[in-house]
């Protein structure tokens, strides 16, 4: 099974005058003027162009404004591209005012649970640091996905800003749910196989990271595999380089696939963000592009 992680960048269908059409791969603010909005159909034709040559079994999506932007981009961009089907789709909503949610497409069937209405006294926080009463803990969504032996919990953390001590909290209280909820799923978590996929918008670089009590033992960082040049899979215009997406192995998974190394698939970032990767023929300085993430895959053979 290939597994895919990918950011997509605020990918949401609009219906300017009564026509369809995708929103490209920019953040609020950055700009929407007619030479921006110009650019959105290039950018979601090499966002449909990654995902085809990533060829994943499951793929886990974040920022997808809901399930009509899925099936939109699935029948129009991704056949387009020459992709073949993931005729299992799945796009919940989550707590994300601005509709960024969470998103799976998959070749085979699998179950999928939301956690978005889940409170903090549901999983022990009452009361703790990051948490608030009458709050979801998950700040969009964390979605449970089983496909045969593995589980998979995909999650889309809360990013360091606009309040970066307020936001660490709150991706602390995550990763502390998120904990509990692998605790309860399973009688000894360290024997499951199971991996959380997606972007835990942590710096790697803080001295105490509000997901440290996922990576204490309690599960493995298979980007850890990667050859330290190689463990960046985001890019901001400032020049700074990140890893905020992560596949974070139980204990069994990470014996069981000892070779198993994340591959950041970067053939869609804007040429501004450098490294040797080689990129898809029209993407350009900073736009067209397919994210401002990387595409994040992980081979499990044999299951």
């Amino acid at each position: 099974m290939r597994v895919l992680s990918f950011n997509v960048q605020n990918l949401r269908l609009r219906f300017p005058g009564g026509a369809k059409r995708l929103d490209g791969a920019r953040d609020v603010g950055e700009g929407d003027g007619p030479g921006d909005r110009a650019l959105d159909f290039a950018d979601r034709r090499l966002t449909a162009a990654v995902l085809a040559r990533a060829d994943a079994d499951l793929c886990v999506l974040q920022e997808v404004f809901d399930r009509a932007t899925l099936d939109y981009f699935h029948d129009h961009l991704l056949r387009g591209a020459g992709a073949a089907p993931w005729p299992y789709r799945v796009c919940l909503p989550g707590n994300d005012g601005a509709g960024r949610d969470s998103a799976l497409m998959a070749r085979g069937p699998m179950a999928v649970t939301g956690h978005a209405r889940l409170m903090p006294e549901d999983v022990g926080l009452e009361g703790h640091p990051g948490t608030r009463p009458g709050r979801p803990v998950f700040c969009r969504d964390m979605l449970m996905v089983e496909r045969g032996a593995l589980t998979l919990f995909c999650v889309h953390l809360k990013a360091p800003w606009p309040d970066r001590e307020e936001a660490w909290f709150r991706r602390r209280a995550e990763a502390l749910a998120l904990r509990h909820l692998i605790g309860r799923r399973f009688d000894d978590p360290a024997a499951a196989l199971w991996l959380i996929v997606g972007d835990l918008n942590d710096p790697r670089h803080d001295e105490d990271r509000a997901v440290a009590p996922l990576l204490d033992g309690f599960a493995q960082d298979l980007t850890r595999r990667m050859p330290e040049a190689e463990r960046w899979t985001w890019w901001q215009a400032d020049g700074q380089r990140g890893c905020p997406d992560a596949m974070l192995a139980s204990p069994a998974l990470a014996r069981r696939w000892p070779d198993a190394v994340p591959q950041a698939l970067r053939l869609g970032l804007g040429r501004e963000a450098g490294g040797a990767a080689a990129r898809l023929e029209d993407v350009g300085a900073h736009r067209p592009h397919a994210s401002d993430h990387a595409a994040l895959v992980l081979d499990l053979p044999g299951i």
